[in-house]
Order: C-alpha cells, then structure tokens, then sequence
C-alpha cells in the first residue's frame, strides 16, 4: 500500500495543470479574466487613475500637476472545498488503477471548481448551499457592479449596446461579455427585414468564442443569482483571479469526514477530499455593467 495516499499530500503539478486548465474551459471568469498566482496570505492590486491629460509644454514652459489616485484592491484567496466517497479496493489497487481513479476524481472536481468560482465571483453565494456565503462577502459582480441595464428578450441587441455604453460612458473599456443561455438564444432569434439569422453562429447552442470581435462565453452560472443574463467589461484588465499552486489532497480512512452519518470502515469506503485556494478581485466595478431582469 503506498503510505502517500493515506495521509495528506498534494497534487503533483502535472494533475494541477492539468485541473486548471479544464477550471479554465468550463469557467467564464477564468477564460475571460486574467489568471496570476495568489499566494496563501493574499496580495494587493493596485490601480492607477491619472486624473488629467497629459500635457504640451513649450520650451522653458512651466509645468502643471496632472495628479493621480491610486487604489488598492486586496484579493485574499478563499478555500474551495469537495470529498468524495469510493469503495475502500482503491486502497488495494494498482498505482496505475490508483492514478486513473484520481486522474477522474481531478476532472469531475475541476468542473465544480470552474461552477465555483463563477458563482461565488458572480454572485457571492455559496456554490453548494446556493445562499449568500459571509467569507465572500460584497466581494462579487451583484455586490459591486451597479451600471444595469433591464433584459429584454426581443431587445437583447440593444441591452448590450446599452451596457457597452454605459462602460465606455465611465472611461472604461469592453474586453469581453458572459452571457447567460437565455440571453444566447434571444441573441440566436433576432432576425433581419430578409428572416435570416443576425447571429446564426449562436443557433442550436453555439459556443462561437467571439461575436462581432468581442470575446463571448455562454455559461449557466451567469444566471445562477436569477438576477443577471450578462454582464459585460474589461474582463482582462480590470478581473484578476488566482489560486495557490499548492493544493491539498487527502485520502481518509476513518471516520465520518463528511457528517453523513456513515463511518467509513462500516460501509468499506475511503474518502477523498480535495481542496483548493482562490483569489479574485474586481479592480474598478465601474469597468463593469449588467444586464439584469426585470422586476
């Protein structure tokens, strides 16, 4: 038996690349925002605003104070938690059995990790209790991001415009939209004088990557507040998100690790539990807009 699977360890990095890179497939956050390592005591971000434009001077001319803000934004990294119940053979199996088994454990995990992640960043809720989780606190877009504009399913063309403007209205820039199935298939309806298709390349559940050159993703979490069914900005400058490389691995023998009621040696079960650390941080909500439902 190898001693290294019943007692705490890591993912080795091969297992960590490859979990972040499918957290990054299946994630809007993580595909449209910028990823950077987050270390475990957290770290600030710090954004410039140069309050004036820049300056002409003539020869010998005197010079002005254009003057700055700065503002920092802590992003602290937040546990991410999930366990798993086997039959207690994986103890017994081969290494090549023991490395498919985790290899399967690393993508079903990475999957809630990507669902995670948005709907703590886009929502602030819990992923598994759906409600408002106080460790994220105001810390997501519902909280911060306060530019909406009201979906309208025939209209849903325009909400974007409008939200685009609104954006470009606070100085800001559009790098990318996440966009909610709903919103996707009112995109997908719109029809020209002629009946053909506006955007045809979102028809029949099109995941086309990019609309009108604006980088898109289509994702379910983007509506799992039953507030928002987009939200657009400058997802690459202005969202940071992170995780601490080192990311822990148990598996448990003994006990009832998840409060099921079920002591492990009773049922012939080991169990698995897997954690990882996530920062994020909106460095300027105004970058920012919603497209929200109404009332």
């Amino acid at each position: 038996m190898a001693t290294e699977l019943s007692k705490g360890t890591l993912f080795d990095p091969e297992l960590v690349t490859d979990l972040i890179n499918k957290v990054k497939g299946k994630s809007s956050l993580a595909k449209l925002g910028t990823q950077q390592p987050i270390p475990f005591n957290g770290m600030k971000e710090f954004t410039f605003t140069m309050d004036s434009e820049i300056d002409i001077v003539a020869e010998n001319g005197k010079k002005s104070h254009g003057g700055v803000s700065l503002a920092p934004v802590t992003i602290v990294p937040i546990k991410f938690e999930y366990g798993a119940r086997v039959s207690d053979e994986f103890m017994y199996a081969s290494e090549e059995a023991k490395v498919d088994i985790l290899k399967a454990f690393n993508e079903g995990f990475a999957a809630k990790v990507a669902k995670g992640l948005d709907i703590a960043a886009f929502h602030g809720f819990n992923p598994r209790t759906g409600s408002a989780s106080s460790v994220v606190g105001n810390n997501h877009f519902d909280s911060k991001v306060t530019q909406t504009v009201t979906y309208v399913a025939a209209s849903i063309d325009d909400n974007i415009e409008s939200a685009i403007a609104l954006v470009e209205g606070s100085d800001g820039e559009v790098s990318g939209m996440a966009l909610s199935p709903t919103a996707r298939q009112a995109l997908a309806a719109l029809k020209n004088s002629a009946n053909e298709r506006l955007y045809p390349e979102l028809a029949w559940g099109g995941q086309p990557g990019t609309i009108n050159g604006l980088a898109v993703d289509v994702n379910k979490t983007v509506s799992n507040g039953d507030v928002d069914e987009a939200i657009v900005g400058d997802f690459a400058n202005m969202f940071k998100w992170g995780y601490a490389k080192e990311i822990p691995m148990k598996v448990i023998e003994y006990g009832d690790p998840d409060n099921s009621g079920k002591d492990l040696q009773g049922y012939n079960q080991v169990y698995i539990r897997a954690e990882i650390y996530l920062g994020w941080g909106i460095l300027d909500a105004s970058s920012f807009a919603r497209i929200i439902k109404g009332a």
